[in-house]
């Protein structure tokens, strides 16, 4: 089965038959199945959509789904990816034949060569030497041609990835020894050096278009590692199937990434995602201080409002509320366990604290130390949470958690501070190696403060096994949140408004 049916005009809407419907029903549930939440709704738009799209274009028709389907732009990625999985050789352009010829791109004065000698070029460049074929790719990035970086994609990827079938290794693998080979970054710097002798005779470039030009290449440089990604992935998925590869190569959504388990990658989009979030938050504050409960009676208002009505109060008037703005304290365990999740929770307390009128930030291991001036008038959060981790003064004997010594220091230290305005937010697993709690202090605390929370990132069903004593400090809070990932982060922040 192939999309390269006649679909006619792009502006006549084309049926759409009953093995793209069956095609296309598959999809869904592939997307459904890596997470995304696709509706029925959105199932039905989708067939619409594609009505009006020529099937034969690839690209178009992905954007044509991705138009319908993907709700936010964090589900991109999972979508690119099954789309690619899914549609893999859907299609003759994109089977795993080497039908793209590369000797036609040769230059003009091979044209003139012996006859027979083009033989033994072969049909797909098979005969080329590794000095050609860094040659064809140094022209292909030259001039952007994206059907010839096809080309040279394939044949890379044929003569250096060292595929094998039913050989049981990633496609990072086998992207990592093309890649190697090929050494993107001299051709790079070659092509920055041809543009500068190019231009030697003329005006030089000013550094902002030396910029431009570079940033052209390096754009061209990753689509061709996107060539290179996709052929290797058609040709697991012809040896694998679709199905094997799918399950492979299936992430979890950015808000459904553990924080503790987190790649680099990974948590540069969560960093990314929090933001949005402390919007989301200050939307609701808004709407909720908009709409909040009428304050107590205005027997003024209600007296001069009665006038129109013959002396009849037909119309009370109450005092607008004024709603304050709560102050927020955040203690949080930085040991190694909770490091990582500590880490995106000062990221959320930074961005959410131009809502509240105060955020003042702790951490603790078995000592603890305010940082919040840490966090004040800094561009770069990643710089405040690096002295966090660096010069904060947390450890007082062996680094190993004491929740019950650091909560000591606390209420010595800023338990004077706590007031009815005062919200808490303590960050751990409360895992704290079998030290004496001191949970009389959350019970103190809660007494002075208009609430407590208690975020923990470990699973709900690893609570108060081995040194964990979450539930003994569970009794004296408002809530305690099981906050692993984006999703039941943003679960406590609806808690919280």
């Amino acid at each position: 089965m192939t999309l390269t049916e006649d679909t006619g005009s792009e502006s006549t809407p084309v049926a759409v038959g009953e093995p793209l419907l069956e095609l296309l029903n598959g999809f869904i549930v592939q997307l459904r199945s890596a997470g995304l939440p696709v509706s029925l709704t959105e199932n039905l738009d989708a067939m619409e959509a594609v009505k009006h799209v020529p099937l034969g274009d690839r690209n178009t028709f992905k954007y044509a789904l991705a138009a319908t389907l993907v709700k936010h732009y964090n589900h991109w990625k999972a979508f690119e990816t099954v789309f690619e999985v899914y549609f893999s050789l859907r299609g003759p352009e994109y089977s795993i034949g080497d039908e793209l010829e590369l000797a036609e791109y040769q230059d003009d004065d091979e044209q003139d060569q012996p006859e027979g000698a083009g033989d033994q070029q072969g049909g797909g460049g098979d005969n080329m030497s590794p000095e050609e074929l860094a040659e064809m790719l140094y022209q292909a990035l030259m001039r952007g041609d994206q059907q010839m970086m096809r080309g040279v994609a394939r044949q890379a990827v044929k003569r250096y990835a060292g595929m094998e079938p039913g050989r049981p290794v990633g496609g990072t693998y086998y992207l990592y020894r093309t890649l190697r080979n090929l050494d993107l970054d001299g051709v790079l710097e070659r092509l920055l050096e041809q543009d500068q002798n190019n231009d030697g005779d003329e005006e030089d470039l000013s550094d902002f278009e030396q910029r431009l030009q570079k940033d052209e290449y390096q754009s061209r440089v990753d689509q061709l590692q996107k060539e290179i990604e996709a052929e290797i992935r058609r040709r697991l998925v012809a040896d694998r199937g679709v199905e094997a590869m799918a399950k492979t190569l299936r992430k979890p959504l950015p808000e459904d990434v553990d924080f503790m388990h987190a790649s680099r990658e990974e948590m540069a989009s969560l960093r990314k995602a929090i933001y949005p979030l402390t919007r989301k938050l200050a939307a609701r504050l808004q709407r909720k201080r908009r709409h909040g409960r009428k304050g107590p009676l205005d027997f003024r208002r209600t007296v001069r409002a009665s006038l129109s009505y013959g002396g009849v109060p037909a119309e009370p008037k109450f005092r607008n509320p004024r709603p304050h703005k709560p102050d927020i304290m955040v203690i949080a365990d930085i040991s190694g366990s909770v490091a990582a999740f500590a880490r995106f929770t000062l990221h959320l307390v930074y961005a959410i604290s131009g809502q509240f009128s105060k955020v003042r930030s702790f951490v603790f291991i078995d000592g603890l130390d305010e940082v919040t001036s840490y966090f004040e008038g800094v561009e770069d959060i990643n710089e405040a949470v690096h002295r966090v981790n660096t010069e904060a003064d947390v450890v007082w004997v062996d680094g190993h958690s004491d929740y019950g010594h650091a909560l000591g220091i606390f209420w010595e230290k800023y338990g004077k501070d706590i007031g009815p305005r005062t919200s808490i937010m303590i960050l751990g697993d409360a895992r704290n190696n079998y030290h004496a709690s001191e949970s009389w202090i959350i019970r103190a605390m809660r007494e002075k403060a208009r609430d407590v929370y208690w975020l923990n990132p470990e699973p709900n069903s690893y609570w108060d096994t081995g040194d964990s004593i979450v539930g003994e400090y569970a009794q004296h809070c408002d809530g305690t949140f099981e906050v692993r990932n984006l999703r039941q982060l943003e679960g406590f922040v609806e808690n919280l408004a």
